[in-house]
């Protein structure tokens, strides 16, 4: 399949300060991993930056404003919560990593490209349409589903979601809009404290929670897909999907208590393009999310990609 890799240097700017989770050690790992020969027929393009119009498609520009104000001096950094750090050169790297989501929609209903693959930071399944947290700026994913509807008329748009922890801010933004789709799967009781089975969207959207209890392995992971996500995404039927891909689960990561391994991930991505395949015609656009152990995180980036470009 053509696959369309979209990255920018202006991501590895994006300084969160020595010993940060979320650091640039992470994106520069996975350039170079992607790099080898095997990746060598990616289509690679520059991120753009998101416009203020589409930004506002799930931010306030109060809130847009308020990240703008929030900017220290170069060589400094600023907590706009209690684990969110931000640089003189975030708001950049930021606008770039919700703008690669939106650029690849637009290369994908062109017919440029049958799927894609975001490798941007800041994350952005935390970050709600007035709020932060969790090392999330910008909703990345919802702006690019909400945008996939306004500009190209998609009604059916869906977003799954298999980081480790609950995409709080993508339920929030896009539960407020109908022909929207929201699943995740996420430790229980793990940051954000959201996410429970029960949780509903409004106005139309539908919204699918999964949490797994610690210490949870392939088996539980996969049934939460075969029995509770995908079927419910069967039914939704969605003309376009986009995947929140966090790899935080892995049984190496430092961030949580998942038992997942780098064929879960492989696992999970062959069922989602299979969807893409069955209802979107192959329209899937994945979006870095989170990952802290940078061996994990390559080895489950690549096998990713993998599967995105048929292998």
């Amino acid at each position: 399949m053509h696959t369309l890799l979209l990255t920018h240097p202006d991501c590895l700017r994006h300084d969160t300060g020595a010993a940060h989770p979320e650091c640039a050690d992470r994106l520069r790992a996975i350039t170079h991993t992607l790099e080898r020969e095997e990746f060598c027929y990616l289509i690679r393009e520059a991120a753009p930056k998101a416009t203020r119009e589409q930004l506002l498609l799930a931010h306030s520009e109060a809130y847009i404003h308020r990240i703008q104000s929030l900017l220290p001096p170069e060589g400094r950094h600023n907590y706009i919560d209690e684990d969110t750090v931000i640089s003189a050169h975030s708001f950049d790297a930021a606008l770039r990593a919700a703008g690669s989501v939106v650029a690849a929609i637009d290369e994908i209903a062109a017919g440029r490209c049958e799927n894609a693959f975001c490798a941007v930071r800041p994350p952005g399944h935390h970050a709600g349409r007035n709020s932060t947290s969790g090392f999330c700026v910008f909703s990345n994913a919802a702006i690019g589903a909400l945008h996939a509807q306004k500009a190209h008329g998609y009604k059916r748009v869906a977003v799954v979601d298999f980081d480790v922890h609950h995409g709080n801010g993508t339920q929030e933004v896009l539960g407020r809009h109908g022909g929207t789709f929201y699943a995740s799967t996420h430790q229980q009781d793990l940051f954000p404290l959201t996410g429970d089975a029960d949780e509903e969207g409004a106005g139309g959207a539908v919204v699918v929670n999964a949490p797994l209890p610690a210490d949870s392995g392939s088996a539980a992971f996969r049934h939460a897909y075969e029995h509770v996500i995908l079927p419910r995404l069967r039914a939704f039927a969605p003309d376009f999907l986009i995947v929140s891909a966090g790899f935080d689960g892995h049984a190496a990561d430092p961030m949580s208590d998942l038992q997942l391994h780098v064929h879960d991930f492989e696992w999970v991505t062959r069922c989602l393009v299979a969807i893409a395949k069955e209802f979107c015609g192959l329209r899937l656009v994945s979006v870095l999310e989170g990952g802290y152990d940078i061996a994990a995180l390559t080895a489950c980036v690549a096998a990713h990609l993998r599967v995105l470009m048929g292998r």
